[in-house]
């Protein structure tokens, strides 16, 4: 009787890791594991998981962009980034005061000047050429250690993000938040950013032109952060930092070279495994593999 209940016992948790990944525990800064970390990541709903996403919905959708709600990878692919033409914008003038006439051009060349991460938010506080077309959005720049060694790259900011100026803040962060844990990483520990620094009307994708505008402003964020790994979260942020049209399937479960410098990894955005659990398995590879990587190239605990 003994044996039969430990081979069931056996059975199922053979079946939970084919479905959820490894259950392997991470240590905690003190070298003990954290059984919580991963159970609280691992633990959504598996036969209520259409209820879940049908009762999360509504706040989904106001909360994020349309990646974030839905995230069809295998199918979406991206349009071609192509430059915007040069329009008139606004700069900030030695004195601070925003000055008109100036181009794309003359923004971009400024932020070469720039040495630190706070003159570089002050920057982007003054640069209208971030704006989308949704009025009155605050200025959502991203957050954590800006001497990380991990940098992690979302889309765009949603309602709560651009309500409280934080990326990440909402049910989709909330997870974020657990992935982090359940790896051995606090929110403090790492940077987080989006691809846009303002929130797009209606929630929907960022448009080309916009992530060609927002792009240098971030390239020079990740430069000042200088991070040993950057973990993409999501079809649009992955499509964007490697000018690729790929989908997730052929971007993740490896490391590209960004922009010669850095090592990238892809997985799904937060918001995407809200709506689809059976992505968790794949996201927890992706992290684990992060994690592994992030020790072998020496990051700070």
């Amino acid at each position: 009787m003994a044996d039969h209940t430990l081979k069931k016992i056996s059975d199922w948790l053979k079946f939970q890791e084919e479905v959820y990944g490894s259950f392997r525990l991470p240590p905690s800064k003190d070298g003990r594991p954290e059984p919580d970390a991963v159970q609280d990541f691992i633990d959504l709903p598996g036969e209520h998981a259409a209820e879940h996403a049908e009762q999360h919905s509504g706040e989904l959708a106001a909360e994020h962009s349309g990646e974030e709600a839905g995230e069809h990878a295998s199918e979406q692919t991206a349009e071609h980034i192509t430059a915007p033409a040069e329009t008139v914008s606004r700069k900030p003038s030695a004195s601070g005061i925003v000055e008109e006439e100036s181009t794309p051009h003359d923004l971009y060349a400024d932020l070469q000047r720039i040495t630190d991460i706070d003159e570089l938010k002050r920057y982007c506080l003054q640069a209208g050429i971030l704006r989308t077309d949704l009025e009155g959005t605050n200025l959502v720049f991203g957050v954590g250690n800006a001497e990380a060694d991990l940098l992690l790259i979302g889309e765009a900011p949603g309602e709560q993000e651009d309500r409280q100026g934080e990326p990440f803040v909402g049910k989709a962060g909330q997870l974020l938040n657990k992935i982090l844990k359940a790896i051995g990483f606090d929110r403090d520990q790492v940077y987080i950013a989006n691809i846009l620094k303002h929130r797009p009307p209606n929630n929907r994708d960022p448009l080309p032109e916009e992530r060609v505008k927002s792009l240098p402003f971030l390239e020079k964020q990740i430069d000042l952060i200088n991070p040993k790994l950057i973990l993409c979260l999501g079809r649009v942020s992955a499509q964007t930092l490697l000018e690729t049209t790929a989908p997730m399937k052929e971007l993740r479960v490896r490391f590209h070279r960004y922009r010669d410098k850095y090592e990238l990894l892809v997985t799904y955005h937060p918001a995407a495994l809200l709506r689809n659990p059976n992505w968790k398995r794949d996201t927890w590879e992706d992290v684990q593999l992060l994690r592994k990587r992030y020790d072998e190239l020496g990051g700070r605990p």
